[in-house]
C-alpha cells in the first residue's frame, strides 16, 4: 500500500527526505519548504481534493495571488510547469512533477457558511476548508484576514465556454503525485478536504501523504 511505501520511492524528483508526514482525512497540515527543496503529495487513495495557500515564510504578506499565476501562465489549470505566483509577481513554487495533469485554480474552499447555502442548513455543523485553515494558519499568526483564493490540488473543475463551471468527479486515482519545488523559503497551509456533499472527494474523505526531499550534494 502507497501509504506504507519507503518514501524515497514515492517522490518524483530525486532526494534526501526530511519530513514524511499523514496528513489525515478532513484535517489541516502545514509545514515551511525551505528553497529549492520539493514538496511531493501523493493522493494515496484517490480522488482526495488538497486545499492549499502558500506564504512566503520571511514575509506572510508575500501569498500565493490566483490571479497573478492564471495572468502569468495564460490558463486557469495548472500542471507541470506552472508557476505559483504571489501577490507581487514574485514566483513561490513550481510544479515540477505532475502525474494527473488538471488543478484548480477558481473553485475556492468549502465553508460552513457555503455548505449551507449550497446543500441546507442541515450541514451547518460540518467542519470545512476555511475552519481547517484558521485552525492550522494560527500556529503560524495567520487569522482570517491572511486567507485568500486557494488551489485545489487533485480536485476537477471544468469551465464551461459561458464561464460556468462545476465541481465533478477527480482525475486522480490511488497513488497519484504532484511535486512542487520552492523558489523561497514557502510556508505551504493545506486542508485536506472534508467535503462530504459533492464529488470532490468521492463523498469519502482520505488521508494524503506530504513528502519533502532536498537535492542531494556532491
Amino acid at each position: 500500500m502507497t501509504a506504507t511505501l519507503a518514501a524515497e520511492s514515492l517522490t518524483l524528483v530525486p532526494g534526501t527526505v526530511v519530513l514524511d508526514e499523514i496528513a489525515g482525512a478532513r484535517g489541516p497540515w502545514s509545514a515551511v519548504v525551505r528553497a529549492g527543496d520539493v514538496l511531493t503529495i501523493v493522493d494515496l487513495h484517490g480522488n482526495q481534493a488538497v486545499d492549499t495557500l502558500i506564504y512566503s515564510a520571511a514575509d506572510h504578506a508575500v501569498r500565493y495571488d490566483a490571479a497573478a499565476t492564471v495572468s502569468a501562465q495564460g490558463g486557469l489549470f495548472l500542471t507541470t510547469g506552472s508557476v505559483l505566483r504571489a501577490n507581487d509577481g514574485s514566483a513561490l513554487m513550481t510544479i515540477v512533477g505532475d502525474e494527473v495533469g488538471n488543478h484548480d485554480t477558481v473553485g475556492g474552499a468549502c465553508s460552513q457558511e457555503s455548505n449551507t447555502l449550497r446543500y441546507g442548513h442541515h450541514t451547518r455543523h460540518q467542519h470545512a476548508c476555511v475552519e481547517n485553515f484558521l485552525i492550522e494558519g494560527a500556529r503560524w499568526g495567520l487569522g482570517k484576514r491572511d486567507m485568500v483564493s486557494n488551489i485545489n490540488f487533485f480536485m476537477n473543475v471544468p469551465v464551461d465556454a459561458d464561464g460556468t463551471l462545476g465541481i465533478v468527479d477527480g482525475l486522480s486515482a490511488p497513488g497519484k503525485r504532484l511535486a512542487l519545488r520552492a523558489e523561497v523559503d514557502a510556508l505551504v497551509l493545506v486542508s485536506n478536504c472534508p467535503q462530504i456533499n459533492n464529488p470532490c472527494n468521492g463523498f469519502d474523505p482520505t488521508e494524503v501523504r506530504m513528502i519533502v526531499t532536498r537535492e542531494e550534494q556532491s
